[in-house]
Order: structure tokens, then sequence, then C-alpha cells
């Protein structure tokens, strides 16, 4: 299991972007690789936050960004394997912009799930299900 800042640091080389992109892109990392693996990418939990699925690990490490891009980074570390996941992952979602990726997530079992009995704007630390994520995510993959 690898750090949630790790994850976030191999996105964060790729391309400069909000907080709440990498947030999709990191939980997306999550759920597919718990899906494939069935076993965690990280220990850091994703709760269903009014804007899509959130670390709040993550979120401490880079919430004085607000809403302003967090700088590209060079990696200090050979992560090897991680590092081609990771790109697969960003080569699946990169493309999309942050309002997209927080639309598909909002439209997926997973966050709908733990936002179960909320409204739409109420805040929220339910922590999504990863049997839920494997569940979902699993079928995903197979089709």
């Amino acid at each position: 299991m690898y750090r949630i800042e790790v994850i976030a640091d191999i996105f964060l080389s790729l391309e400069s972007m909000t907080q709440k992109k990498l947030q999709k892109l990191c939980y997306y990392a999550q759920a597919y690789y718990l899906a494939k693996h069935k076993r965690e990418l990280t220990d850091s939990t994703f709760e269903a936050w009014v804007h899509g699925p959130v670390s709040p690990d993550l979120y401490r490490e880079y919430r004085r960004y607000n809403w302003n891009k967090i700088p590209k980074r060079e990696l200090s570390y050979n992560y090897g394997d991680l590092v081609e996941f990771i790109i697969s992952i960003y080569d699946e979602f990169g493309t999309y912009d942050a309002d997209e990726l927080e639309e598909m997530t909002h439209n997926e079992k997973p966050w709908i799930e733990a936002r179960t009995g909320l409204f739409d704007y109420e805040p929220s630390n339910n922590v999504i299900s990863k049997s839920t994520m494997i569940e979902y995510y699993s079928r995903k993959i197979a089709s």
C-alpha cells in the first residue's frame, strides 16, 4: 500500500491540476486497483463529499490551493509498476476536467450509496464502501 500523497505526486508529475481533479483521479486509482487486485492501493479512505469522493488526507495536504492549480512536479523516486498503473488511470480519465469527473462520480453507485438520505448540498463524512467499489468497478472492467 502507498500513501495517498505518493499517488498524488505521480498524477502531479503528469499535469498541473486543481485539487478537485486530483481527488477524483486518486479515487479512480483506488477504485480500479481494488477492483483489479482485491486489495487497496492506499490506506486513505474516500468520503462522499458534496463535490464527489474526497480523501480527507489529500484534502489537508492541498487545501491551501483552494480552486487554483497545484503545480506540476518532478518525481524524486522511481515507483516502477505503480507509475504504469497511475498512467493507465490518467490515460482513461485525465482528459476530463474536474467538473466532468465530479459528474461521473455522482452517477456511480459507490458515491450514490454513501450519500443515501442526504440532500445534494449537505456536507458528509460518510466513507465510500470499499466492497461497493470492488463490486461496481469490477463490473465496469468486465464490460
